[in-house]
């Protein structure tokens, strides 16, 4: 997937904003809060609950997905769209737009929550 395409997808998610919080960094935001990294090239989503739950994304593309810096403890990781040993395939990383994005609103104040 185009790192555009995948851009455009997250900026459409119901109440999705763009941030650039650093410079050269753009973020998707929703409630004020980032569902997801776009800068660089890259993608980085809330991957789980936890560390272990982002351990498995890891596991099955380890040439594609590495642990957040600073907060990956949080169930964090980032995937490189061009990786060596193959991307990730379009639909699962549609999938993990998605399930970034439905992370952050759940914590979401209602009064912060996308109609």
């Amino acid at each position: 997937m185009e790192h555009s395409a995948l851009v455009a997808y997250a900026l459409a998610k119901p109440g999705a904003t763009e941030d650039e919080p650093w410079e050269g960094d753009v973020v998707a935001k929703v409630g004020g809060k980032i569902f997801a990294f776009l800068g660089g090239g890259g993608l980085g989503v809330k991957c789980g609950r936890d560390a272990d739950e982002a351990a498995e994304l890891r596991q099955r593309y380890p040439d594609a997905v590495t642990i957040m810096a600073y907060i990956g403890r949080y169930g964090w990781n980032s995937i490189a769209l061009d990786a060596d040993g193959g991307p990730i395939p379009d639909d699962e990383l549609i999938e993990l737009v998605d399930a970034s994005y439905a992370a952050v609103v759940a914590k979401l104040p209602k009064s912060k929550r996308p109609a």
